[in-house]
C-alpha cells in the first residue's frame, strides 16, 4: 500500500485526536490546581496525579513533560477558573463603580464558596514560590501582575465618575488585594469575623457601602 503523502496534521482525525488531547490536559491541569490549592504546588506531581485520576504515569508524561511543567499548567488553569468564576461574569455590568462592585463581591463568593478545596488558589501558592526562581514562580508572579493591573484599571474607570477619590488606584487596588487574600486566609481557618471585617475594609477603602 502506497505511503500516504498528505501531512499528519491534516490526515482524518487528527481534529479529533487534538481535541482529545487538549481536554484530557485540561482536566488534568483543573485537578492540579485542586491538590495545589490544598496541598501547594510541591505537592502536584506526574505520579499524585495519575494514582488520584487512574490513569498511567506515562501518559500524563506525554501530555506536560515534567512536574515544573504541570505546576505551570495548573497555575494556569487556576487562573482560568478564576477569570470564569469572578472577572468574566463582572464584565455584563457597564463600566465604572457598578462593575467594580460587582468585580468585588463575586471575588468574596470566590473566597466563600471556594472554587478549589483549598481556597484561593493565588493566596495558596504565592508565599509557597515568592523566593523560588524559575517558570512556576514567573506563571504565579504574571498572573498576579495580570489581576492587579485589571483591577486598578476598573478602579481608574471608577474615579472617572467621581468615586473612590483622587487616590493612586495602583495603591487601592494593592490594598483591597490584601484585604480580600487576609479574608480567605480567615475563611480557611474558620474565622467566620474575617469575611465581615474584609467587607467593612473594603466598603472603607472605596468609600461607601455596597448597595
Amino acid at each position: 500500500m502506497a505511503e500516504s503523502t498528505t501531512p499528519p496534521e491534516l490526515q482524518p482525525g487528527t481534529d479529533q485526536r487534538l481535541a482529545k488531547g487538549a481536554r484530557a490536559r485540561a482536566s488534568i491541569a483543573r485537578h492540579a490546581a485542586e491538590v495545589a490549592s490544598v496541598e501547594g504546588l510541591t505537592g502536584v506531581s506526574i505520579g499524585r496525579l495519575a494514582a488520584d485520576l487512574g490513569l498511567s504515569k506515562s501518559g500524563i508524561a506525554t501530555l506536560f513533560g515534567t512536574k515544573e511543567a504541570l505546576q505551570v499548567a495548573a497555575v494556569k488553569s487556576a487562573r482560568e477558573a478564576f477569570i470564569e468564576r469572578v472577572i468574566a461574569p463582572s464584565m455584563s455590568q457597564p463600566r465604572g463603580y457598578g462593575r467594580l462592585r460587582v468585580l468585588i463581591q463575586l471575588w468574596f463568593e470566590h473566597i466563600t464558596d471556594p472554587t478549589f478545596p483549598g481556597g484561593c488558589f493565588r493566596v495558596a501558592t504565592i508565599a509557597e514560590f515568592d523566593s523560588k526562581p524559575g517558570p512556576v514562580r514567573d506563571a504565579i508572579a504574571e498572573d498576579r501582575r495580570d489581576w492587579l493591573a485589571f483591577l486598578a484599571k476598573e478602579i481608574r474607570l471608577a474615579q472617572e465618575q467621581g468615586h473612590l477619590g483622587e487616590r493612586n488606584a495602583d495603591v487601592i487596588a494593592f490594598e483591597i488585594e490584601a484585604v480580600l487574600s487576609a479574608a480567605n486566609t480567615a475563611q480557611q481557618m474558620g474565622e467566620d469575623w474575617g469575611v465581615a471585617t474584609a467587607r467593612a475594609i473594603v466598603d472603607n477603602l472605596m468609600g461607601e457601602p455596597a448597595p
